[in-house]
C-alpha cells in the first residue's frame, strides 16, 4: 500500500494507473527531508497536483453520473 512510501506510489501509478489521495502526498511532503527550496517548489507542484486532482474528480462525477442514469446495452 502507497499510503506514506512515494516509491511505492510511483509503482502503483506505473502500473495500475492510480493517482495517490492528495491527503497521502501531503504526508510524504511533511515526511521528507527536503531543503526550503526544494520544499517551496514541492508545495508549488503540490497545490497544481490538488488542482488536477480536484478537476479529475468532478470530470469522473460527470461521467458516472450520466453512465448511471443511461439505459445498459443488452
Amino acid at each position: 500500500m502507497y499510503h506514506y512510501d512515494a516509491a511505492s506510489a510511483l509503482e502503483e501509478l506505473s502500473s495500475e494507473a492510480v493517482l495517490p489521495s492528495p491527503v497521502h502526498v501531503r504526508d510524504m511532503l511533511i515526511r521528507s527531508a527536503l531543503s526550503p527550496e526544494e520544499a517551496l517548489d514541492m508545495n508549488r507542484r503540490f497545490q497544481e497536483y490538488l488542482r488536477a486532482f480536484g478537476s479529475a474528480q468532478e470530470i469522473a462525477r460527470e461521467i458516472l453520473v450520466r453512465l448511471s442514469e443511461s439505459d445498459r446495452k443488452p
